[in-house]
């Protein structure tokens, strides 16, 4: 079987299209099609089912992706790593949440891009939990950290490690809404109060009262900034409460930048996992990223 339609093949399941798949290959778009056709003669069963917006794989498609994209991925791996040239660094392409990657993640990984042997060159990019995966899918990353787990047998995901959110604000606010306020009136004790959150819909307040207080938040966001170390910075400022994760706020908590303005009996959880291709584990420098992380995470909880 031809390895160049395999590679096409693979491209098509991971990006959801033939538009798509020929930007990523390079090709036109009739060009990928034919092989996909080409592939499907050979086979003698039908690989997707063509939809107006894209392409959904066949059972035998899931099947012969499942097989056939890790061994494709490793000889690409061979390939870019140069056979002649051991004294080159390969790269770790990483992906996840801007926040989590830049606090966490990354201060653990950087340790492992020393030009020891064994090192990688690292280069990350930041996105949600649904870019971050569609482009690990379509071989843009090695590696993603997400807050959603993936679905398919073509990544595989690992839990790596819990966030525990808590609802801070400046002191004034705290001294505003008075000792025991919340313990008596629940929720409307901080409805008159500004919000600050990284995006219209409130995402952390909505799922924070959704798990405390099993209401929605009556307030809008008074300030809307798209990175929680923003967020934090403005919450210190004074500019409203704000619902972040425990290790981001942390420090201010300990210097009294922020107060905790509710402590729950079970704090609302938010978890992270550790995604890969399936397969590309047994490329080394993922996997001793992987591994690193995983590692890491364990003081993280």
């Amino acid at each position: 079987m031809d390895l160049a339609l395999l590679r096409t093949f693979v491209t098509v399941h991971r990006a959801g299209s033939f538009t798509r798949a020929a930007a990523l290959l390079g090709l036109s778009q009739p060009a990928v099609t034919s092989q996909i056709r080409t592939l499907e003669r050979q086979l003698g069963r039908p690989l997707f089912l063509r939809q107006a917006r894209g392409v959904t794989p066949t059972t035998i498609g899931d099947e012969l992706a499942h097989k056939a994209a890790p061994h494709l991925d490793a000889l690409v791996e061979i390939a870019e790593s140069g056979l002649d040239d051991e004294s080159s660094l390969r790269t770790l392409h990483l992906a996840g949440p801007p926040e989590f990657t830049a606090e966490r993640a990354l201060p653990a990984l950087t340790e492992l891009t020393g030009d020891d042997g064994q090192g990688f060159a690292l280069r990350t990019s930041f996105g949600t939990a649904e870019e971050t995966l569609e482009g690990l899918a379509a071989g843009h990353h090695d590696l993603a950290i997400s807050t959603a787990r993936p679905r398919g047998a073509l990544l595989t995901a690992t839990p790596l490690c819990d966030e525990e959110h808590v609802l801070v604000a400046a002191p004034r606010w705290a001294d505003r809404i008075g000792p025991g306020a919340l313990r008596r009136k629940g929720a409307p004790a901080l409805e008159n109060l500004p919000v600050v959150e990284v995006h219209e819909s409130l995402p952390f307040v909505s799922r924070y009262w959704a798990s405390v207080f099993d209401s929605r938040p009556a307030a809008s966001g008074a300030v809307i900034v798209p990175d929680l170390r923003a967020v934090l910075a403005c919450a210190i400022a004074g500019a409203g409460l704000a619902v972040l994760p425990r290790y981001l706020c942390a420090t201010s908590l300990d210097r009294g930048e922020v107060v905790t303005l509710h402590d729950p009996a079970v704090p609302p959880l938010r978890t992270y996992f550790l995604v890969v291709r399936t397969g590309t584990l047994a490329m080394p420098h993922v996997a001793r990223a992987y591994e690193w992380l995983q590692r890491a995470a364990t003081s993280w909880c």
